[in-house]
């Protein structure tokens, strides 16, 4: 179909890429925007923080929803189906108001949330050959819908002379794309049943001496098996933390930036401009985890130089600003990295890896929900920047401590 074997196994990881660029830009373009919002609307910090935290929630809460939809649908079509909803939460931004404010975020979040979940499962069975390659460019591949969200909001909406409502509402355009794409590539794959063998994305993909992956001969472990042990909790609890710490830092750094003098335009640049080592950290992860061994360096680095980085800004967060962003864009491009290599690796096939997505990632984002509205909450009590940012580098404490667990090399459930 098409064409080249090097074709047939570039145009399908094309197609996955592209959704999972799609899975950020829309979450992170909000924050940029978020003084305008709140002006139109007339909300608070707290408000403002929960409009953020919306969409985490719905990250956590639909992930719950997917492993039995894909075993009903399959995770192609479920893939389709997240772009979708996205396209059509995204949409909603357009009619004036809270309530499809709001609206929107959460049908966004929905889209997105179900989009999370079978990533790391489709790594896992299509890509099996190549999964530390595949981690890093997808976990790549949410930065830069990061920095598309982040540093090119402002400047296409002061480009195009439009509204905050009509920019949100044109990353509906990327989304739509790759729901497109996704479903030509995808149509008529679908056949990713437990027990079934698999034609989909592995027959273009996996290139080892012993052929395609096929899929697991069984659905997976419960929710109630994985709830007691505890590598599934520090998987889960790792994802969490770094997720709460990256949203609260993506919510509120632009208002942070603004409050000590800077232009909302320079204040967006540089979150996106954090980013691009952003992008370094989550190439480079898996490559130094793998030439390591795993263990614990990467994860105690990591948590370093994120407390290195909001120092930094509780100092001089103007003139120490590059610095501080290339120190957090690291860290953070390694903490998301590790998160999604441990889900993968803490797994011993795919079926477990779907599971334990959808653990890690629902109770993880359902946690990381609660950074931009208690971190726009203890603004609003302290009036400043310094306490909630020593709360960030204290939150760091249990981060290193549950990845220091997930790092060990083990796999869920291997005592049954």
């Amino acid at each position: 179909m098409y064409g080249s074997s090097r074709t047939r196994a570039t145009v399908p990881l094309f197609a996955f890429l592209l959704v999972a660029v799609n899975l950020r830009i829309a979450v992170v373009a909000l924050s940029p925007l978020l003084d305008d919002i709140k002006a139109a609307e007339h909300l608070s910090d707290s408000a403002a923080g929960l409009l953020t935290a919306l969409p985490l929630a719905c990250f956590g809460a639909f992930a719950f929803l997917v492993p039995p939809l894909a075993r009903r649908f399959g995770s192609y079509r479920l893939a389709s189906l997240a772009m979708a909803i996205l396209s059509a939460g995204i949409l909603l931004w357009l009619i004036p108001g809270v309530v499809p404010l709001f609206g929107g975020a959460l049908v966004a979040g929905a889209g997105i949330g179900i989009g999370n979940i079978g990533m790391p499962g489709m790594v896992k069975r299509d890509f099996a050959a190549r999964s530390h390659l595949v981690t890093g460019l997808y976990t790549t591949m949410l930065f830069v819908g990061g920095t598309i969200g982040a540093g090119l909001t402002v400047p296409l909406r002061d480009a195009l002379g439009i509204d905050w409502r009509q920019m949100l509402a044109l990353w509906a355009i990327p989304a739509l794309v790759a729901l497109i794409v996704w479903w030509l590539v995808t149509r008529g794959r679908e056949a990713d049943e437990p027990g079934a063998r698999t034609p989909g994305l592995a027959d273009a993909s996996t290139t080892d001496a012993a052929g395609p992956t096929s899929a697991p001969t069984a659905a997976g472990p419960s929710l109630r098996a994985l709830l007691r042990d505890p590598v599934a909790w520090a998987v889960t609890c790792f994802m969490g933390i770094q997720s709460l710490e990256y949203y609260a830092f993506v919510a509120w750094l632009p208002t942070l930036l603004q409050d000590h003098g800077m232009s909302a335009g320079e204040a967006g640049w540089m979150l996106s401009f954090a980013t691009f080592p952003g992008i370094v950290g989550a190439l480079a992860t898996p490559v130094l985890d793998r030439r390591l061994g795993g263990g614990p360096i990467l994860v105690l680095l990591a948590a370093a130089l994120d407390a290195l980085g909001f120092a930094g800004l509780i100092v001089a967060p103007v003139s120490l600003a590059y610095p501080c962003m290339i120190l957090l864009g690291l860290a953070q491009g390694a903490c998301i990295s590790l998160a999604i290599a441990y889900i993968v690796a803490r797994s011993p096939d795919h079926a477990h890896t779907g599971r334990l997505s959808a653990m890690a990632q629902g109770f993880g984002y359902l946690l990381a929900c609660l950074g931009p509205v208690a971190l726009g909450a203890v603004h609003n009590a302290t009036g400043g920047w310094t306490v909630p940012l020593i709360v960030l580098i204290a939150v760091l404490a249990a981060q290193a401590a549950a990845g220091l667990q997930a790092s060990l090399p083990r796999h869920v459930l291997a005592r049954t």
